[in-house]
């Protein structure tokens, strides 16, 4: 993307892990990047570094309208838009609690939409633009015991595609983001409700193990977030626009376990997270 001015670039959920990363990179490159999360005081640091921040909460329509209505005021215009904003969520489908579901599908996809929405009459006036969505491996791959994050971002995959075709005649382009383990807080924040699988209520109690594993699995040799950055970074704002960007680790070798045969697949995953374990005696 060649720019005379510094490109401006906005960033979603900046609180934690890639998305505190991805600022102080678009930083290091020269761009004039606005970092938002839904508490301001959880980036007051980012501030503190010199990188400008705003309030930005992504089920909150009202304020990504403020947010977006506010760098373009202060920048006049907006280059790039980062849906990085996102959380997790693990336990086995049969019990989760439909409310924390309908949290997820509502951060993880209607808020990326509803950025998204946000940017594109202003750079569709400009007729140029770039949105990057930042989906995950397990998107293409889903794992026991992570249903509800896998489906929330194979939905970002999907609405993303076909809002490359819808924007493309504006000048405006689609990235997708694909990462694999990448140092972060997501599995800290995606298991803090996972100790209720571990009563006697509950049909997994035996395979607390496997949800536990899993609620921490992607952060075993995981990517440093910095490290992370840089390369998303450097990929993310090529000319012309890559449609798909994978790094972290496992993101090779995830998608390529996605092709195999369904059954196949089905017993390496169930096998990893201890499913067999609550295999019952019928009678």
């Amino acid at each position: 993307m060649a720019h005379a001015d510094p490109q401006v670039v906005l960033v979603t959920g900046c609180s934690t892990g890639i998305g505190r990363a991805l600022v102080r990179e678009l930083r290091t490159q020269g761009m004039r990047v606005f970092a938002s999360a839904r508490r301001p005081e959880s980036i007051a640091d980012l501030s503190a570094e010199g990188i400008e921040t705003i309030r930005l909460d992504v089920n909150d329509t009202a304020s990504i309208r403020e947010a977006v209505a506010t760098v373009l005021e202060r920048a006049g215009r907006i280059d790039a838009l980062v849906n990085n904003a996102g959380m997790n969520l693990i336990g086995p489908m049969a019990e989760l609690p439909l409310e924390n579901l309908r949290a997820i599908l509502e951060t993880n996809v209607i808020g990326l939409v509803a950025a998204a929405q946000a940017v594109i009459p202003s750079m569709a006036a400009r007729g140029r633009g770039r949105i990057v969505n930042v989906g995950s491996v397990v998107g293409i791959l889903p794992t026991p015991y992570a249903g509800a994050y896998c489906a929330s971002k194979a939905a970002v995959h999907s609405l993303s595609e076909v809002l490359r075709m819808e924007v493309a005649p504006f000048g405006i382009d689609v990235v997708v983001v694909q990462p694999g383990g990448v140092r972060s807080a997501i599995s800290e924040t995606g298991s803090s409700d996972i100790e209720r699988y571990r009563t006697e209520g509950s049909l997994y109690r035996a395979g607390w193990d496997g949800i536990h594993k899993r609620a921490w699995a992607s952060q075993q040799g995981a990517m440093p977030a910095e490290d992370f950055a840089r390369e998303m970074v450097a990929q993310a704002f090529a000319d012309p626009a890559p449609r798909l960007i994978r790094l972290g680790t496992g993101s090779d070798s995830l998608p390529r376990m996605a092709e195999l045969p369904g059954e196949e697949r089905d017993a390496m995953l169930s096998a990893s997270f201890g499913l067999e374990a609550l295999r019952r005696t019928p009678g």
